[in-house]
C-alpha cells in the first residue's frame, strides 16, 4: 500500500488523473435511492426522451460525489478534513456508457499551524472524450508530515497494546 502523502508533498501546480469509472444505469437507480431523487430526468426513459437530453442523465451531485472518491487517490494524501466547494460548475450531461475521470491540480497551499495546511484542489471530471463534465474548488486540511508520522506511530502503538491485551 502506498503511504499518503503530507502537506509538505504536493507543491502549487501539481497534477494527478484518476483511474475511469463507466457510468451505468444501476449507478443511477442506486443513487436515486440513496437520495430519494427521482426526477424523471434520471429514471424515466419516455420522459428524458422528450427533454432536452433526448435520454436519461445521471445526477450532477453522483458526478460530484465520484470526483470526491476518485479525486481521494490521485493524489492520496493525509486528509483530515473536508473544509468545502468552492465555484463548482455543471458544464455537460452524463449519459448511461459514459466513462469519466478526474484531473486535478494543487492551487494553492496556506499553512494551518504545526499540524497541518490548508489545500485548495482544483478538480475536474472529463468523460471519455476529454470534455469537462463538472469542474470546481475543492479545500482539505491535509496533516504535515511531523504530524502524520506522529499519529501512524500512535495509532500503531495502540494496535500493539491491544493485540498484547487481547
Amino acid at each position: 500500500m502506498t503511504q499518503p502523502l503530507a502537506f509538505e508533498d504536493v507543491s502549487v501546480g501539481d497534477q494527478w488523473r484518476s483511474r475511469h469509472r463507466t457510468l451505468t444505469e444501476t449507478d443511477i437507480v442506486n443513487f436515486a435511492c440513496m437520495t430519494g431523487d427521482f426526477d424523471p430526468l434520471h429514471v424515466d426513459h419516455e420522459h428524458a426522451a422528450e427533454s432536452h437530453f433526448r435520454r436519461p442523465i445521471a445526477h450532477g451531485l453522483l458526478g460530484m460525489a465520484w470526483v470526491a472518491g476518485l479525486g481521494s487517490h490521485s493524489p492520496l494524501v493525509e486528509t483530515l478534513a473536508f473544509l468545502g466547494i468552492e465555484n463548482w460548475e455543471f458544464r455537460r450531461p452524463m449519459y448511461v456508457g459514459d466513462t469519466v475521470y478526474v484531473v486535478t491540480d494543487v492551487l494553492s497551499k496556506s499553512e494551518s499551524g504545526r499540524k497541518n495546511g490548508c489545500v485548495r484542489w482544483h478538480r475536474t471530471l472529463c468523460n471519455q472524450h476529454d470534455q469537462i463534465v463538472q469542474e470546481g474548488v475543492f479545500k482539505t486540511l491535509v496533516a504535515r508530515r511531523a504530524s502524520a508520522t506522529a499519529d501512524r506511530g500512535r495509532r500503531a502503538s495502540r494496535t500493539a497494546k491491544k493485540r498484547m491485551v487481547g
